[in-house]
């Protein structure tokens, strides 16, 4: 059974559900400029990745590089950044972003980097479908 746990609101409203997998839940950052996933661990109260237990610090590397693999391979990236930052939003996440030379803020941090521009429903979906398919998840 998959353990439920409470998104800090702030991570529901900047992005949209992609799935589970054997730790984290899975979110697309809602903007266009650049494919972004969220991956948040399962765990009440866990704000670093060095506060998780061991086995699950092994199990969220894995989850990571899976996601991050499937995001190339979805995307066609030059490059993939991965953070965890947790400034603002103390939960903790752990962000994958698709990086190209031509996106918006190369080659800087895409953190705070000019205006959101909201996905469509249809080009959402398609990406998360796409995203899915190469982490061989069902939704």
């Amino acid at each position: 059974m998959t353990k439920e746990i409470s998104l800090d609101p702030r991570l529901v409203a900047d992005s949209v559900a992609v799935g589970r997998l054997a730790l984290c839940e899975v979110r697309l950052q809602n903007d266009t400029r650049f494919p972004w996933l969220v991956l948040v661990p399962r765990r009440e109260g866990i704000t670093e990745l060095f506060d998780l237990p061991e086995a699950d610090r092994a199990a969220a590397m894995e989850e990571i590089s899976q996601c991050a693999a499937a995001l190339r391979a979805v995307t066609q990236c030059l490059k993939i950044n991965v953070g965890v930052l947790g400034n603002i939003v103390r939960q903790l996440h752990i962000h994958i972003v698709a990086r190209n030379e031509n996106d918006a803020a190369w080659p800087g941090p895409v953190w705070g980097s000019g205006t959101r521009i909201p996905y469509g429903e249809t080009q959402c979906a398609d990406l998360i479908a796409r995203i899915r398919s190469a982490l061989a998840m069902r939704g």
